[in-house]
């Protein structure tokens, strides 16, 4: 039992406040047996005689009572003091707390029950053999790593990992210095807000763009402006003349439009970033996924001024829940972010860290990409097959050939039968998610954001076969209206 003494006079009084707290607050409710007082005298580092003349005293004030043999019981009928509830609405203690009230409502997407095929983005590509490799990596990594804090900066031994990965794998040459460890995308992309921008500053986002990386830069007090993307991605010829302090890109597989940034276009933008003295932040959230034809190489690649701040995740290439990612970051920003990032949390999980590097060092991770590749382009073929046998020119498939998703337009119908087909899907258990949301100027016609990463092959042949159901069924409302 937790009973916190005051201090204040003979030690039998304050056990006996103590008591009556717990009592009166209902943390003991009525008819509770309380602990014999030799045990709760163990516990509390005081003697028995203390204890007993307070129960003696709770007894005489009615709160508890004493049976016999049985021991002594909180008294029955009592009812709990309701605490004053705290006021409704406070004025907001800071601006970060005022413009943090002021964002508009996510409409991201939440995992839905009972849906027999949902083609929802980010779901983690289901692989048993995975978790279990997964868990043995953890096993060594818990066995073997102290209970002390791990870096700031993150593990040397993961530092390492990442570093020589991402030269084999995305062309970028840097070192273990250069990386920050960190808790996922967002975080990094919530500690470079708060290191580069200041009140009024100006940050480019792609639009159509993620809605929490919006949000964690307008808290911060950035003013926002949007870039439309096109087939090409972001087009630095379009960018606004005022001063710029950073710009967010997700050159490799566009969010969500799933453009890929043209190597032309990616030149332009890193001539600009060096011209006028902006910060790029290039989101590779899954640019390791790319499925025809060779990789494009990582825009921080491309950048021989060190003005691009490359950021990536394990939550596409393993699994969400795995909060972990890396900032490769240009030397002139690396302590500023290191201390940044101390003073959030000290670092991330040394664990999980050691069984990251551990898993990385032993090929483990490699193998799961390539044969993740290979899964990921047979479920996207599906879709796009099942895709042009049911649905045919009612959905339009934007593919770039990347990534884990693909956009499908809807031409000829109107936001409101969008709205239509998709509560019509999820009645018969088929989940559809819209991307306007992600858009800061609606586009042309609705649109889909088809995920295919969390589906079989053979449950995205059903699931393409009941949204063709879906199409003809909102279409023939459409008619008869």
């Amino acid at each position: 039992m937790y009973l916190e003494l005051d201090g204040k006079g003979v030690l039998y009084r304050q056990l006996l406040r103590a008591l009556k707290r717990a009592i009166l607050d209902g943390r003991l409710a009525a008819g509770t047996q309380l602990p014999a007082t030799r045990l709760l005298a163990e516990t509390l580092g005081l003697s028995r005689n203390t204890v007993v003349a307070a129960y003696a005293l709770l007894c005489a004030e009615h709160l508890a009572a004493s049976h016999g043999g049985s021991g002594t019981f909180v008294a029955e009928g009592l009812a709990p003091r309701r605490r004053r509830a705290p006021p409704a609405d406070i004025p907001a203690p800071s601006r970060y707390a005022a413009r943090s009230r002021e964002l508009p409502a996510l409409n991201l997407p939440r995992r839905r029950g009972a849906l027999r095929y949902d083609l929802q983005y980010g779901e983690p590509l289901v692989d048993l053999p995975l978790f279990a490799a997964w868990g043995r990596a953890l096993a060594r990594a818990a066995a073997r790593t102290d209970g002390r804090y791990p870096p700031s900066q993150g593990l040397p031994a993961l530092r390492a990992e990442i570093a020589a990965y991402l030269a084999r794998r995305r062309g970028i040459a840097c070192d273990a210095e250069d990386i920050v460890v960190v808790a996922g995308t967002q975080q990094a992309v919530a500690l470079l807000g708060r290191l580069l921008l200041d009140e009024g500053d100006t940050a480019v986002l792609e639009d159509p763009h993620y809605q929490l990386i919006a949000h964690a830069l307008a808290a911060e007090g950035a003013r926002l402006r949007f870039v439309a993307v096109d087939a090409e991605g972001l087009d630095a010829a379009a960018l606004p003349e005022e001063r710029i302090r950073l710009a967010c890109v997700t050159p490799s597989h566009q969010f969500p439009s799933a453009a890929v940034m043209s190597v032309p276009r990616r030149m332009a933008l890193l001539q600009q970033a060096a011209q006028r003295r902006f910060w790029l932040l290039e989101d590779d959230y899954d640019g390791e996924f790319g499925f025809e034809g060779r990789l494009l190489p990582a825009l921080r690649s491309l950048d021989l001024d060190d003005r691009v701040i490359y950021v990536g995740s394990f939550s596409k290439t393993l699994f969400p829940a795995l909060r972990l990612g890396y900032v490769v970051c240009p030397r002139a920003l690396r302590d500023d972010l290191v201390r940044a990032k101390r003073l959030a949390d000290l670092g991330c999980g040394a664990i999980e860290q050691a069984a990251m590097a551990g898993f990385m060092a032993s090929g483990a991770f490699e193998r799961h990409l390539r044969k993740a590749s290979l899964e990921l382009r047979r479920r996207r073929r599906a879709l796009a097959d099942g895709v042009a046998r049911h649905c045919g020119a009612r959905l339009v498939l934007d593919d770039s050939g990347a990534g884990m998703h693909c956009v499908g337009w809807l031409p000829g119908l109107d936001p409101a039968e969008a709205d239509a087909l998709r509560a019509l899907a999820e009645s018969r258990g088929l989940g559809l998610y819209p991307i306007q949301p992600h858009y800061a100027r609606p586009p042309q016609m609705p649109g889909l954001l088809l995920g295919f990463a969390g589906l079989s092959v053979a449950q995205l042949r059903q699931a393409t076969r009941l949204l063709g159901d879906c199409l003809d069924q909102v279409r023939r409302v459409r008619r008869r209206a």
